[in-house]
């Protein structure tokens, strides 16, 4: 086997852990919602249980590309590529533990009937989980078109972030006995909205590794 044809080897396998962990971020992040809005306590353990794994993954894609480099010494492009891959999957750990936080949240809703629908919520969430699957897939296939999109869908975050906490704010005015609830319901509206923050993080990569250059697609 060539050099070239290790590098290529080493760099699918390091791939491959990426889609892995991008798979296991979005999982988590659905089913911490999931677990809100079912009160179902039990998913909601998992999911922080289960961020050990995700943990794991994004370690061992750290050591597999500090390897490749210290073995091969790539540059340029090759190297764009890997420094790219450590960075998404620093951002795909990040919304894992988002989801461990929202996690958190639901555990301390508990039981509790929520004092207010959370449908902005639940679009947050799809639109989120929707952004996560088509950055990916952009990186994958290397299109900045997809990629740009992202950066679009996250502005819709960004108004549904926004009228949700305008809502939040109303409900606390009109149940003030419910203050704690509604608190923990902004925060997990927060972690939405930094989850999708982190799609666009992972889109700008997309530009540096195919351009060449730092782009900032939320400005």
């Amino acid at each position: 086997m060539s050099v070239r044809e290790k590098f290529d080897l080493e760099l699918n396998l390091a791939q491959n852990q990426l889609i892995e962990l991008s798979t296991m971020a979005i999982g988590a992040l659905d089913k911490s919602i999931d677990a809100l809005i079912n009160h179902d306590i039990d998913a909601a353990l998992e999911v922080i249980e289960d961020d050990a794994d995700i943990n794991m993954v994004e370690e061992e894609i750290n050591d597999r590309v500090i390897l490749i480099i210290a073995k091969q010494a790539p540059v340029a492009t090759d190297l764009r590529r890997l420094v790219v891959l450590i960075k998404i999957a620093s951002d795909l750990e990040r919304i894992g533990d988002y989801a461990v936080n929202i996690a958190k949240e639901t555990i301390r809703i508990g039981k509790d009937e929520l004092v207010t629908p959370i449908e902005l919520i639940k679009q947050m969430r799809n639109l989120a989980t929707a952004m996560l699957r088509q950055v990916i897939e952009a990186f994958i296939e290397e299109d900045v078109v997809k990629g740009k999109e992202i950066a679009e869908l996250d502005d819709q975050v960004d108004e549904l972030y926004g009228e949700a906490i305008r809502k939040l704010m109303f409900t606390g005015s009109q149940h003030p006995d419910k203050l704690s609830q509604i608190t923990q319901l902004a925060f997990i509206a927060r972690y939405m909205e930094r989850s999708a923050d982190h799609a666009t993080n992972i889109a700008e990569q997309l530009f540096y590794l195919v351009r060449g250059k730092h782009y900032h697609l939320n400005e």
